[in-house]
C-alpha cells in the first residue's frame, strides 16, 4: 500500500484528534492502513425485522421498527434514560446509562427508528439496553442488509465508537482509499487460484453485497496474508541454504561400529528415515537447520546421538542444550552409557557443576579432546569455547529465547554449526509450516517396538477411593506412581487441590509407602535428591507439580494421576502422560476432575481418553486455543495474522505456500515483470522482520 495509508486517522472525516487518541490507545489503530485492516469479526443479516409481540428469551440480537412515544430520565443519582416505543403489536423500552444528553436530543416523540440489540425481559416488559439506532427514512435509502460487526471496547462505546460508529468511519475511509489500493498479486496467480482483485476484496470485506462475494473477499485476503508470510519464510530458507556453508560431516565409521556392535535395540523405520534426512544435510556442504518432531518416547535422543557420531567421525564436536538441569542430567545419563561403550568423551555443564570441574571441561573443549557436551544455557557463556563445533542440538526449542540460541550458533568461527532442533510437543502441520516454515521438518511418527499404548481414563472426585485402590494394586505389583497437582500453595481465586494438601492426603491414604515431593519452588539440589530417590525406587509415589512435565525417565512408573486435569492445556496433559509408558508393562493415566466442566475442558479430557496420537491432540489444541497461546509470546510476531486463522484455514495456507514455492522456483529474485506487484509489496512490508532462519 502507498504512502497514502500512512496518513494519521485524525485527518479522516468524522474522527478528529480526540477519537483518534482513543482508537490509538484502545485498538492500536494509528493510520489509514491500520484502520482499513481492522476487519469485521462477523456479519449480521439486517434484512429481518421482529415485531415486539414475537420477542422471546432465546433470541440474540433483533431489529425492530418502532415509534418513540415518550422519553424520561429515571432514578436518582446515577440516572438512566428510558425511551418508551411501540409498533402495531405492542410496547417496549429502550434504555441508556451513558451518553444520555446526546441521545435524548435525537429522540423526539413521534420519530420512527430502527432499533437493534439484545432483548431482555423484566416482568412482562421487554427492554434493550444501549441499542444501535438509526432513523427509518435515512436507513431505507442506502440500507445494506448484511452488516459488518467490528471489535470495540467499553471506552470506545462510551464515545459512540461502537460497531456501528466504527462502520460509519469505515464508510468514509473506503470511499477515499479505494483508488489508492494497489494490486499485490500478479494476474496469473489471481486466475490460477480464482481470486478477486484487492480493491474488490477490501470493499466486500467491509461492506459485502451478499454472502457469496463476502466468501470470495475473505479467501482473497487470507490467501494474500499467508502468501507473503510463506514467501518471507521460504526466501529465508533459500538465503540460508545458498549463503551459509556447513561443515562436510560425512564419515560414518563410528555409526557403523555403533550399529554393528553396540546398539541395544532395533531402530524404528521412522528413526532410520530421519537419520537419513539429517545425514543428507550434514554431507551437503550447506548448513543443516532441521526440526525433529517426535512424540514423547519416540526415540529422538537416539537419533540425536547417531547424528553426533557422524559429526565426531568427521573430526567435529557436538553439543546438546536442554531447558532444565533435570532434562540435561537425563540426557547426559542416557548418552553417557552409549558414549562410554564407544570410548567417546562426554561431559555435563549446568549451573550446578563446580568451578574445579568446569576448568577441565573448558580445556577439553578447546583442545578438541572432549567430543560431546550436554548442558543447559550454561553452554552459552563466553568462556565455553569449542575447538570445532559441528553439530548443535537443542531440545524443547521453544523454551529458549531467540537471542540465547543465536549465541550458540556463533561458537564456530569458520562454519555455522549444523542445527537439530528437537521437540516433544507435536506441532500441527499448519503451525509448523508457519512457525518453522524456514526449517526442514522431520517427523518420527512411530513408537519403538514393545511399547504398549497408555490407557487413559477420566474419573471424578467421587471416584477417589476406587482410584486409591487401583494405585495400591499397582504399587503392590512393584510399580511406581506420579500424582500431579496444578498449584503449590492455596489460591483464593482457584478452587484447586493444592500440592501440600494433596501430599498430606496421599500420606494418610498410603502410610505404608515412602513418598517423594517435587515442586518448582524447591532448591535444585533438594529437587534432584527427591527425583533420585524416586528413580532408584526408594519412594513409590511422587507427588509433584508440572516440573516433571519434562523430567526423569523412570521405566518402572506405570501410573500417572493428574488432579484437576481440567485446569491443564492439552499439550501439557499429553506431556505429563508421557512420563509413564516407558517400560514394557501396561501403563495408565487417570485424569481427575470436578463434575462441572466447561465445554472446552470436556473436549480436552475426551480427546486425551480417545487418543495417544500427539499430532491429533495438537490439532485439537490448536482449534481450542489458537496459535499464539500454543507457542507463547516469543513467536507471536510470526502468527500476528489479521484475518487468516491457522486453526481453520489450513487449505488456504497450503495453497498459498504452494504458490510462494512456485513463484520463487521460477523467479527467485522476483525480477520478472509479472511479479512486480509482489516485489513492490515485499519492499513495503516492515523492514524489521526478524530472520528466524538464522536463529532457528
Amino acid at each position: 500500500m502507498s504512502r497514502f495509508f500512512d496518513t494519521k486517522i485524525e485527518f479522516l472525516k468524522g474522527v478528529g484528534p480526540q477519537k483518534a487518541a482513543l482508537l490509538n490507545q484502545e485498538l492500536g489503530i494509528f493510520t489509514y492502513g491500520d484502520l482499513v485492516q481492522h476487519y469485521p469479526f462477523r456479519y449480521e443479516d439486517r434484512s429481518k425485522f421482529f415485531k415486539i409481540r414475537d420477542l422471546h428469551q432465546d433470541l440474540e440480537n433483533v431489529q425492530i421498527i418502532a415509534k418513540v412515544m415518550r422519553v424520561e430520565l429515571v432514578g436518582t443519582g446515577k440516572r438512566r434514560l428510558v425511551a418508551h416505543v411501540e409498533d402495531e403489536t405492542g410496547e417496549m423500552e429502550m434504555t441508556w446509562f451513558k451518553g444520555i444528553q446526546w441521545i435524548q436530543k435525537k429522540l423526539p416523540p413521534g420519530a420512527v427508528y430502527i432499533f437493534f440489540g439484545k432483548p431482555a425481559q423484566f416482568g412482562r416488559k421487554w427492554s434493550i439496553a444501549h441499542p444501535e439506532m438509526e432513523p427509518l427514512s435515512q436507513s431505507a435509502e442506502k440500507r445494506n442488509s448484511f452488516q459488518p460487526v467490528y471489535s470495540t471496547t467499553e471506552k470506545l462505546r462510551a464515545r459512540f465508537l461502537d460497531s456501528r460508529g466504527i462502520s460509519k468511519i469505515m464508510e468514509q475511509l473506503i470511499q477515499v482509499c479505494l483508488p489508492h489500493i494497489q494490486e499485490t498479486l500478479p494476474q496469473n496467480l489471481l486466475q490460477q487460484f480464482q481470486l478477486i482483485g484487492k480493491q474488490d476484496a477490501v470493499r466486500e470485506i467491509h461492506f459485502p453485497t451478499d454472502p457469496a462475494r463476502l466468501q470470495r473477499a475473505r479467501k482473497r485476503l487470507k490467501f494474500e496474508e499467508f502468501f507473503f508470510l510463506q514467501l518471507r519464510l521460504l526466501k529465508m530458507k533459500v538465503t540460508r541454504t545458498e549463503k551459509y556453508r556447513g561443515q562436510l560431516l560425512e564419515n560414518t565409521e563410528l555409526l557403523k561400529d555403533f550399529y554393528e556392535n553396540h546398539i541395544p535395540f532395533e531402530l524404528t523405520g521412522a528413526q532410520k528415515r530421519v537419520i537419513r534426512e539429517a545425514y543428507q544435510d550434514m554431507k551437503s556442504g550447506k548448513q543443516m537447520n532441521r526440526l525433529i518432531q517426535g512424540d514423547v518416547g519416540s526415540g529422538k535422543t537416539m537419533v540425536a546421538f547417531i547424528c553426533m557420531l557422524i559429526a565426531i567421525s568427521s573430526g567435529a564436536q557436538a553439543c546438546l542444550m536442554a531447558p532444565t538441569e533435570i532434562l540435561a542430567n537425563q540426557h547426559f545419563e542416557g548418552l553417557k552409557e552409549y558414549a562410554d561403550m564407544m570410548g567417546i568423551s562426554i561431559a555435563l555443564l549446568t549451573g550446578s557443576v563446580k568451578k574445579s570441574a568446569r576448568k577441565g571441561i573448558h580445556e577439553g573443549l578447546e583442545s578438541g579432546e572432549l567430543k560431546i557436551l550436554i548442558g543447559t544455557h550454561a553452554l552459552l557463556e563466553d568462556v565455553v569455547q569449542f575447538q570445532n563445533l559441528g553439530l548443535a542440538i537443542v531440545d524443547e526449542q521453544h523454551r529458549f529465547g531467540v537471542a540465547q540460541r543465536a549465541k550458540l550458533w556463533a561458537k564456530n568461527e569458520n562454519f555455522y554449526p549444523h542445527v537439530l532442533v528437537m521437540t516433544a510437543t507435536p506441532i500441527p502441520r499448519t503451525l509448523a509450516m508457519t512457525l518453522y516454515g524456514d526449517l526442514d521438518v522431520s517427523v518420527i511418527d512411530e513408537l519403538p517396538a514393545g511399547r504398549k499404548p497408555i490407557q487413559t481414563v477420566h474419573r471424578y472426585d467421587k471416584d477417589r477411593l476406587k482410584v486409591f485402590g487401583f494405585i495400591n494394586q499397582e504399587v503392590q505389583k512393584g510399580r511406581q506412581v506420579y500424582i500431579v497437582y496444578p498449584l503449590i500453595e492455596e489460591s483464593d481465586k482457584l478452587n484447586l487441590k493444592n500440592l501440600m494438601d494433596g501430599y498430606e492426603s496421599i500420606a494418610r491414604a498410603f502410610p505404608q509407602y515412602p513418598l517423594s515431593i517435587v515442586h518448582g519452588a524447591m532448591k535444585a539440589d533438594a529437587k534432584d535428591y527427591e527425583m533420585q530417590r524416586f528413580v532408584k525406587g526408594e519412594t513409590k509415589i511422587m507427588v509433584a507439580t508440572t516440573v516433571i512435565e519434562v523430567g526423569v525417565n523412570v521405566p518402572n512408573a506405570s501410573v500417572m494421576v493428574i488432579e484437576n486435569a481440567e485446569r491443564f492445556g492439552l499439550s501439557q496433559l499429553h506431556q505429563l502422560r508421557g512420563r509413564v509408558g516407558r517400560g514394557a508393562e501396561q501403563s495408565y493415566c487417570i485424569l481427575m476432575s470436578k463434575y462441572e466442566l466447561s465445554k472446552d475442558s470436556r473436549v480436552r479430557l475426551e480427546t486425551m481418553v480417545r487418543t495417544n496420537d500427539g499430532f491429533e491432540i495438537a490439532d485439537v489444541d490448536l482449534k481450542l486455543r489458537g496459535p499464539g497461546d500454543l507457542m507463547g509470546t516469543q513467536q507471536s510476531g510470526i502468527t500476528d495474522l489479521l484475518i487468516a486463522d491457522l486453526s481453520k484455514d489450513a487449505p488456504i495456507l497450503t495453497l498459498a505456500r504452494d504458490a510462494a514455492q512456485q513463484v520463487l522456483a521460477n523467479d527467485p529474485n522476483l525480477s520478472q515483470p509479472e511479479n512486480a506487484p509482489i516485489l513492490r509489496q515485499v519492499r513495503q512490508q516492515k523492514k524489521s522482520a526478524v530472520n528466524w532462519s538464522r536463529i532457528s
